[in-house]
């Protein structure tokens, strides 16, 4: 092989692949996230940009999207760009202008059962539902069971086994790439065009400002632990520093619940969080919540918030006595979007990971604040966008919690 040849070969080889190509998979995990720039926020501005006469109603679908994918476990966020594609960027028209075979009013985002010749789909009661039922069938083509799905086209495709020998060709995670082909048999593009989409948006308007920062916490309300209204009022009232603030609203807690809880298991703490057992109403909606991320001393770091979780840590214990434990997993709150994990040895002897928020661009310090304060020795073993998905991690290095 002459030189010219190799050289052409390996240009070919180390060239990036295109982004509909290299589309992620559909299940997320902690090395499958959404990034931290993909915020509700920005995704209503880039629908806007793409769509001027954009329905009022819609503003909430990007909310939705969030809220819904991250307790699915889903890449939401390029489902929320196939989304775009299917409805004309939420104009529901198709791309000469005139009305596609799906309506607005009947909140389906992804075509589900509209096979055209008058067949326009099926209709969800609000745009919420309508994103779980989009999100469903995606985890449908990611090979999970989806237990009472939404939609009757997922039910459908589930008991008819459509997938099923497609799915078990591909030993890996099934991705949007995969996706595409068996969704659009038809269009040989349809990987390519929502690959462009994530592209567009990821390398210009993913880059801006968020100018709708609260919808985040929108979109988290009720999935993440309570913050606690005696931190609140000492972060009001004190010029503390934040490890101060977080001893002093420790030590109240502790009066009231006699210790802190650990978490116990993973699926009971989300599903306490789902049923409301804990919830953080976003900030924008309660004066006293938002007061407490506010330091009074501009130079002061805000105070770590520690919650419990007092459900889970009941049925963890009915499972299995605290003196079996080796490990045990905590949370705890800087009021951040991003979350780190803790490992740490207690003077009991055993290995605490504390699940962190902490604020994008002050990591380090709320991190080594509260090693100071809690976790003395501690170090920090993964750094997650987001809550849940360290949770997840966290209790596969502590399964008993």
């Amino acid at each position: 092989m002459n030189r010219s040849v190799v050289a052409s070969f390996l240009f070919l080889t180390c060239t990036a692949l295109p982004a509909w190509a290299n589309m992620p998979a559909i299940k997320s995990s902690p090395s499958n996230q959404v990034a931290a720039c993909a915020t509700p926020g920005r995704l209503a501005a880039f629908v806007r940009e793409r769509n001027p006469a954009l329905d009022p109603r819609f503003e909430s679908v990007a909310t939705e999207y969030m809220r819904i994918g991250e307790e699915l476990g889903v890449r939401w966020d390029y489902a929320f760009f196939q989304m775009l594609l299917e409805t004309g960027n939420l104009s529901f028209r198709r791309g000469n202008g005139q009305p596609g075979s799906v309506r607005p009013s009947q909140n389906n985002f992804a075509g589900l059962g509209a096979a055209g010749r008058g067949q326009s789909g099926e209709h969800f009661p609000d745009i919420a539902t309508g994103v779980k039922a989009h999100l469903q069938h995606l985890l449908l083509y990611a090979g999970d069971r989806i237990d009472n799905p939404v939609a009757d086209r997922t039910r459908k495709v589930q008991e008819w086994g459509i997938l099923t020998s497609w799915q078990s060709k591909i030993n890996r995670p099934i991705t949007f790439s995969d996706l595409a082909i068996k969704w659009a048999p038809g269009d040989r593009r349809y990987a390519q065009k929502i690959g462009a989409i994530a592209e567009a948006f990821y390398e210009d308007t993913c880059k801006r400002p968020d100018p709708q920062p609260d919808l985040v916490a929108e979109a988290r309300r009720g999935r993440t632990n309570a913050r606690s209204t005696v931190a609140a009022s000492i972060a009001r009232e004190s010029k503390t520093s934040g490890t101060a603030i977080a001893r002093q609203a420790v030590d109240k807690t502790r009066e009231e619940t006699a210790t802190r809880s650990s978490l116990g298991a993973a699926s009971i703490a989300k599903k306490a969080a789902a049923a409301g057992t804990v919830s953080a109403p976003p900030a924008h909606r309660d004066t006293a919540i938002s007061d407490a991320w506010q330091s009074p001393d501009p130079g002061a770091e805000r105070g770590a918030m520690l919650h419990t979780a007092s459900a889970a840590s009941s049925a963890a214990a009915a499972a299995k006595g605290a003196a079996q434990q080796k490990c045990r997993v905590w949370t705890a709150s800087y009021g951040g979007q991003k979350a780190v994990i803790i490992k740490a040895k207690s003077d009991d002897g055993l290995v605490n990971y504390t699940v962190l928020d902490v604020n994008e661009g002050s990591e380090k310090r709320e991190m080594e604040a509260y090693i100071a304060a809690y976790a003395k020795g501690g170090v920090a073993v993964g750094e997650f966008s987001n809550q849940i998905s360290a949770l997840d991690r966290a209790f596969e290095l502590c399964p008993e919690g």
